[in-house]
């Protein structure tokens, strides 16, 4: 018994781990709505081969000035869908979501932590942030937080840490604007060895995280937003928490309650393992993963950036290490080549299934309208609007928060709940079409059954869409 877990689990079970990582995730239906725009911005950088600087969606503000969150991760996985479509997205987006985790886990194994320690830290941390996996491009952001913690691991030397690690958070804000937690973590982590460093000067002086932490706030502001990102950035937290979007609320808001509890199992056992073996705990490392732990309690988003910053402290605490060095080549080909299969035949075998709250079937249903203007629909419903229907469709809401106005939110509120009225919406919007959750947007819904104006041409699974009855209209 190595630790707590048993050291004699046999080594195919383990090796097959990551691939068990990658079928599970691939599994899954696609289920996002903010992909679809987030995609059709990519689209759009990449016919014009830079950021998107105006609005090209949104009905009431076009040629208004756009930022550019996440650029060139939209741009990126636009390419990759243009290439091989919904199925080499997915693999894409699942190597880049999981390659935070394998990249810090084979750091932690690189220096000496046994396989079965880095699996179960692979494991656990996994089951903590899976619910949060969907295609977009936070993907991104996990893969280069893992990097960044992976660079740490390491250990290398300070300027080689410092020349991988500047490019890499250039990329990473770029990617998703997520590059704060990076300056978080390795300002924490530098705080922590300057403490140390000035109790035992012999200690090596910890340049490569004070410089990276440094590094990582000019990388913030590194972007075509420069300093309007902090604007930009307050603005969608204002947006996101004002409409009640749930992974910018607390862990025990009642729609995250059923995460909660895998995080808090998880949070639990973390403990417990630290607890067990305090004299293998990094102090830096432990640091991360309860700043990121708070954050998380605060705010769910932040589960993903802890489940990445729990694998080398799961690592390290449950077991003693083995001796530094390079794993064997025949070791690497057993992780690696059940991951390449599954990549390889999982599209083949379960293609790409998009959750039925998407409303693809009624948007394939208007299409065979010939409509064209603004298509007015439940906020969520604006990617797959734009997706589907861009140029000829425009929006009056999707779901880029940062866009619309507390005004305009509040009047979103006002229009669910009844208080605006089919007459005002149609006065503000002149909708070509409605694409409504019936139950959502009720008291819309219903007062577009009642009027003879309006002719409801679908109406599946909760979705409805109603277009103008021109012979009424006319009348």
């Amino acid at each position: 018994m190595t630790g707590w877990l048993p050291a004699s689990v046999p080594g195919p079970v383990l090796t097959l781990v990551p691939a068990a990582m990658l079928l599970a995730l691939l599994l899954r239906k696609i289920w996002d709505v903010d992909i679809f725009w987030q995609l059709k911005l990519g689209e759009l950088a990449l016919a014009r081969h830079g950021p998107v600087r105006s609005e090209p969606f949104a009905a009431l503000h076009l040629g208004e000035p756009l930022p550019s969150v996440a650029w060139l991760g939209q741009a990126i996985m636009a390419g990759v869908r243009l290439l091989g479509g919904w199925d080499l997205l997915r693999v894409f987006d699942a190597l880049c979501w999981l390659g935070g985790f394998w990249a810090v886990g084979a750091a932690c194994r690189s220096r000496g932590a046994p396989r079965h320690a880095v699996m179960l830290a692979l494991v656990l941390s996994f089951a903590a942030a899976f619910q949060t996996a969907s295609i977009r491009p936070q993907s991104f952001a996990a893969l280069c937080f893992g990097l960044l913690l992976a660079l740490r691991r390491l250990d290398l030397r300070p300027s080689l840490t410092i020349v991988l690690g500047a490019p890499l958070l250039l990329a990473w804000q770029n990617l998703h604007p997520s590059v704060s937690v990076g300056v978080m973590a390795m300002g924490l982590i530098a705080a922590i060895d300057w403490q140390g460093w000035l109790r035992h000067r012999r200690r090596r002086v910890p340049l490569a995280c004070t410089a990276l932490a440094l590094l990582g706030c000019a990388a913030m502001f590194a972007t075509p937003d420069g300093f309007s990102v902090l604007a930009i950035s307050a603005r969608n937290a204002e947006a996101s928490v004002a409409i009640s979007a749930s992974e910018w609320l607390p862990l025990w808001f009642p729609a995250n309650r059923a995460n909660a509890a895998r995080v808090v199992v998880v949070g639990l056992l973390v403990l417990w393992l630290v607890l067990r073996n305090r004299a293998r705990a990094d102090a830096g490392e432990l640091a991360v993963a309860l700043a990121l732990f708070l954050l998380t309690l605060a705010a769910y988003r932040f589960v993903l950036f802890w489940a990445v910053a729990i694998v080398p402290v799961i690592a390290r605490a449950s077991a003693e290490p083995e001796g530094a060095g390079t794993v064997p080549s025949r070791r690497r080909a057993a992780i690696v080549v059940p991951v390449l299969l599954v990549a390889a035949l999982a599209p083949v075998l379960v293609p790409a299934r998009f959750d039925p709250s998407l409303p693809l079937a009624a948007l394939d249903r208007l299409q065979r309208e010939h409509v064209r203007g603004t298509i007015y629909g439940d906020f969520p419903f604006g990617g797959p609007i734009i997706d589907t229907g861009w140029p000829d469709w425009h929006v009056a809401y999707d779901g880029r928060y940062y866009r619309y106005s507390s005004d305009e939110w509040k009047y979103n509120g006002g229009i669910e709940n009844g208080y605006v009225p089919l007459v005002d919406v149609v006065r503000k919007w002149r909708p070509a079409a409605f694409v409504l959750d019936a139950r959502h947007n009720a008291p819309l819904a219903g007062e577009l059954a009642r009027s003879p104006r309006w002719r409801r041409i679908y109406a599946l699974g909760g979705v409805v869409v109603y277009v103008p009855d021109r012979g009424r209209m006319g009348a």
